[in-house]
This record gives structure tokens, sequence and C-alpha cells, in this order.
């Protein structure tokens, strides 16, 4: 089985492009997936692993949840593909609607209305053309630390520069980017900024993710949703939150933002919106969308070949039917509490000032310091390899990526969370020794 692996990541060394999969020269990293199902992967020398990352947090009714499974392989049969915005399918109205459903209907007794994308940076950029639109503004407010995705119009508002810097010249640069504020105090000092910047610049939106994820599991204070609520009342403004991470359930609650009482004017949705089928959304209240977007005159502006994809439409609808049935947002929000509990009685016991837990629902993380504060990312990365040798995948996040991330599939168990627990304990003891 180590010799199927090996002709694997072979062949990645010579066929696919070198900046995408890191791989170790003794061969540790990376481990070559064969399958998953529920909690669990198996590689391809058939070793198994418990999941604490669900797969960037896709699978959140657990890998390959057999409802959901069965769902896209009924639509496969019938009908793969569709003509996008040309000849539509009934499936794509029908999560249209439901998305309508759980989201202004639900939050603010509105209509909402959907652009299908694929992938959830194609979600924010399709938030940002709206917002333009509906505007007349290019400018945009967003913050340090954030994690937008990729494309020449989301990286002009995702912080960190190593993804920026070397398209810097390219990109359209209509980003004014703030401080994430941690605490009440830094909420204090975000007030004033944020007035002069909506002075200096006619801003058309405010992009935020409501629980910051690649960034480091970061949790602003209560206020924070408000204020940017008032502020783009009385400047004009869309509040658009990306809750391509957050959404259906991550946090305890369908979406972060209603932790915060808030409801924004566009949603951002990816991610577990279909458990596994690359499908996104940009869901916005109908007067927004209408007053951005004009009626189609035979040609759609915003568009892709594979716009609300018939099989991951049916996926979406039986994702959420799951998400609904099974009550698993609650159930985030209970499990969560335990792990955060269990996070932070390690953190007690191998001293506060080496480790920071927090979190809300399942997505949970721990903040790893040397002993003279700097960031240890070196600990949460040999940690990191550590558990997958013991048989867990987590991810470590933020920059320096000195933050343990954990976020897994919402049907995690207790004897789960315990077993990493110990794991985590025992690593983390070895490498501050």
């Amino acid at each position: 089985m180590k010799k199927k692996a090996n002709k694997t990541i072979g062949q990645l060394r010579r066929y696919e492009s070198r900046n995408v999969t890191f791989i170790e020269p003794d061969g540790s990293w990376p481990i070559v997936w064969e399958r998953a199902k529920g909690m669990r992967v198996w590689d391809d020398a058939g070793r198994e692993y418990l999941d604490f990352t669900a797969a960037f947090a896709v699978a959140a009714a657990g890998h390959a949840n057999p409802r959901i499974v069965a769902a896209g392989q009924r639509q496969m049969a019938r009908l793969l593909h569709a003509m996008g915005d040309i000849h539509p399918h009934a499936l794509k109205a029908e999560l249209a609607r439901e998305l309508s459903r759980i989201t202004f209907q639900r939050l603010a007794k509105r209509t909402g209305k959907t652009i299908f994308c694929s992938s959830g940076f194609e979600a924010v950029e399709a938030a940002l053309k709206t917002a333009h639109l509906a505007t007349g503004r290019t400018r945009i407010i967003a913050f340090e630390d954030a994690y937008h995705g990729l494309g020449y119009g989301s990286l002009n508002a995702t912080w960190r520069s190593d993804f920026r810097s070397p398209f810097r010249r390219q990109i359209g640069g209509f980003a004014s980017f703030l401080p994430f504020p941690r605490a009440q105090a830094d909420l204090a000092k975000l007030e004033p900024r944020l007035a002069a910047v909506l002075r200096k610049h006619k801003v058309g939106a405010i992009l935020v993710e409501p629980i910051q994820g690649r960034g480091g599991t970061n949790i602003p204070p209560p206020g924070f949703l408000k204020l940017l609520r008032n502020a783009c009342n009385k400047h004009g403004a869309l509040l658009i939150c990306d809750e391509v991470y957050t959404g259906f359930g991550r946090t305890g609650r369908w979406f972060a933002s209603e932790h915060f009482g808030v409801t924004p004017d566009i949603l951002c949705l990816g991610k577990a919106l279909t458990g596994g089928f690359p499908l996104s959304a940009c869901v916005g209240s109908a007067s927004v969308m209408d007053r951005a977007w004009p009626q189609s005159a035979g040609e759609a502006i915003h568009t892709s070949t594979f716009l609300g994809h018939p099989v991951g439409c049916a996926m979406a609808l039986a994702s959420l039917r799951e998400l609904d049935s099974r009550n698993l947002p609650k159930r985030s929000a209970e499990m969560g509490r335990l792990f955060l509990d269990e996070l932070r009685r390690l953190a007690k016991r191998l001293g506060q000032a080496r480790c920071q837990a927090r979190g809300l629902g399942l997505m949970v993380a721990l903040e790893l310091f040397h002993d003279d504060g700097a960031p240890a990312a070196d600990i949460a990365l040999a940690a990191t390899r550590r558990l997958l040798d013991d048989g867990f995948i987590l991810l470590p996040e933020g920059d320096p990526a000195n933050i343990l991330s954990f976020t897994p599939p919402l049907t995690v168990g207790k004897s789960h969370i315990t077993k990493l627990i110990r794991s985590l304990g025992q690593a983390l003891e070895e490498a501050y020794a």
C-alpha cells in the first residue's frame, strides 16, 4: 500500500503544479485519502483516521452521508447536467426557494434571491458585483486576517500578503482594511477608524466574516456586527456576511451572524451547503438583488456553465433536510460546548500563557504560544503531524499558523472528542517539555 501512495505522490510531483500540494521530502506528509464515512477517513494504505476538519468544514452531516449520496446518485442517473442560465431544471428553483426560506424569510420575513456559483470565492465575487451595481460605488471595507478566497475580485479582500503580493499589480486594490476586533476594547478603537474611512470614501459594501475562519477562529465582541449594520444603514452601503465557512450550523446556529442579532443584506454560502459537491450561493434580500441586477434580456451578465448544477442542487436539498431533521445546528452548539470545555481544561493544565482555547459551536481552536509569549507555530505544526501519526486529521490556521483548528462533522461524538484530547494533551506536553 505504501507503494501505491508513493505512486500517487510521484504523479503529483510530476504532473501537478508544484505550488499546490505540499509534500515532505521524507514522505511523512500528506496522506492519500482513499475513502471516508461519517467521522472516519481511510488512506490508501488502509489506515483509519478521525477527521476533525470535516474536509474544510464541508462534511457537516458526516462524510458520505447516505441520504446526501443517494440524492446525488439519483440525480446523476436522471439529469447529469443542464444549461445554467438558459434552460433551467426544477431543483434549481426548489433550492433557491429553500435558501430564501432559511435565510431572509426566517431571519427578516423578507424574500431572498440567489445567484448560484461553484465555489466560495465565486459567491463572494457575486456579492461584490451586487454591491457595486446596487450602490454605484467601487470601494469596500474588509478586515485584517480575513479570508474571502483567491479569485481576482475576492483577493482584494483577503488579508494575507502571501496570497495577494504576487498579484498586487493586477488586482484592483479597492478594499480598505480595518482591524478585526477580538475584545470590547478593540471595538472602541475600531469605531472612529471605521467612521474615518466612511467619510473619506464612498463605500459600497462592508464585507466581513462574522467569525474569522482561516484567520484563526477569531470571534468578535457582541457589538461588532451591529456597529457595521448601523454604519451601512447610515452611509447607504451593503453589509455582506461571508458565511461560506460558518454557515449551516457550524457555530451552533444556522448562520453565525445570528449570534450577533444582525441580518446582513447579502449572505455568501458554500462548503457545507452540499456536503461534498462544488456548489455555492450568493443570497441577497430581494430588494437589494432587484435593485442591482436588471431583468434578463436573454443574456445574463453574471453566469457560468455549471450554474445551479442539478447534482449539486439535489445534494444541497438533501443536506438541508439532513441538517434540519437531525437538528444538527443545535447538536453543534451542545457538542461545541463540551469540546471547548475539554480544550480549556487542557489549556489550564499546560498553562494559560501557553494555550488559549476559544470557539463557538463546532468551530473551536487552541492558540499556542512559547513561554516568552511568541506564537508557537513550530509546536502547532509538530502537534498536527504527531496527531496525524496518531490517527487524527486537523489543521493549523492563522498567520503564523500557531492556532490548531477543529471543525469536525456536526455528528462528532463525545468519545471522538475524548480520544482527540488525550492524544493532543500528550503531544503538547511532550512538545513543551
